[in-house]
């Protein structure tokens, strides 16, 4: 069965096009309309007839879920928080900041109409919200994969991938004493997916290639950083890739390699997973896979309006990561 997204591709035009077309919420040049027309023609398009009787009555918000817990990074959050509100505006939408973690929130967003759809970020492998997103009336988007993805439009970094990319950078450049600085021991034990899933796959890789990997949590602050370093210097002095997946500790690293007389790449590599403008600006700059925050959200709200164009079955949506190379991994010495 044809989706929204197929037409748009058919047509090469966005799904905002696409739906301002169906829905006749907004001007289109007459060129464009008959190529989508055409589009919804050939591919036996039909949107959902349950989203077309309720559009007259829709709030056009769309509701995020952010739990706003101790220790998160509120300058990481704003990038996906940003990414959601501007694709929001292509579509005619606001968005409603919902920053409460209480399972309640979904019922009132539901009871009260209060949303036509709802992303759902900080999503844990075991998720207490998900019964309440599968049984709810209306388009829900997590961005974050749970351990069971039934029923569920998921987006997100491809953090196994992620992970295995970070130490297969070290491991080809000759390393064979890595260790991975990781989220805090909260997230972990929270089983926080994106924490979980770079592990995971920072320690396949090694194994792939037969090597030992030290994994160390760490606090999210500069403070955590310097310690994190200094306690893995202490249990494995003969560490010489690092890579590090926890941004608000990164400079804290940094810099504490610096003080430890271990420059970088000289005597310790170190590729790091986070958003580009922290990697990038550090007084060092290191190698990096990008969270694409922005484009993540952006994501999640084509999901939602796709969704509510036509239902249809869950899907998991995974972008792949990219290295950026700032010279921070080199072979050791």
């Amino acid at each position: 069965m044809a989706t929204i997204g197929d037409v748009a591709r058919a047509a090469g035009v966005s799904l905002s096009t696409v739906s301002y077309v169906i829905s006749g919420k907004r001007p289109i040049s007459q060129p464009t309309r008959e190529r989508v027309e055409r589009a919804i023609r050939d591919l036996a398009f039909h949107p959902h007839a349950g989203a077309q009787a309720l559009a007259s009555s829709r709030s056009n918000v769309i509701a995020l879920m952010v739990p706003f817990r101790p220790g998160i990074n509120v300058a990481i959050i704003m990038e996906f928080v940003a990414g959601v509100v501007t694709a929001a505006r292509t579509f005619d939408h606001d968005v409603l900041l919902l920053t409460q973690e209480d399972i309640q929130e979904i019922d009132r967003v539901a009871a009260r109409s209060l949303a036509d759809a709802v992303i759902v970020m900080d999503v844990e492998s075991e998720d207490p919200r998900l019964p309440a997103l599968r049984a709810l009336d209306r388009p829900a988007v997590l961005i974050g994969v749970p351990e069971d993805t039934s029923g569920l439009a998921c987006v997100d970094l491809d953090f196994a991938s992620a992970g295995r990319l970070a130490a297969r950078t070290l491991i080809t450049a000759g390393h064979r004493r890595i260790a991975l600085i990781g989220a805090s021991q909260d997230r972990f034990e929270r089983r926080a997916n994106y924490a979980i899933r770079m592990r995971d796959g920072v320690v396949e890789q090694a194994e792939r290639s037969g090597l030992p990997m030290h994994v160390l949590p760490c606090e999210p602050t500069y403070a955590g950083g310097v310690a994190a370093l200094d306690q893995l210097l202490a249990e494995q002095p003969d560490v010489t890739g690092l890579v590090v997946h926890n941004e608000a500790a990164l400079g804290g690293v940094v810099d504490a390699l610096e003080r430890a007389g271990r420059s970088i790449p000289g005597a310790m590599s170190l590729v790091a997973i986070s958003a580009a403008n922290i990697a990038e600006t550090l007084r060092r700059p290191v190698d990096s896979i990008t969270v694409p925050g922005h484009s993540i959200g952006q994501i999640a709200v084509e999901m939602a309006m796709a969704r509510l164009a036509q239902a249809g079955p869950g899907e998991t949506r995974l972008v792949a990561p990219t290295l950026v190379q700032h010279g921070s991994v080199a072979a050791p010495a």
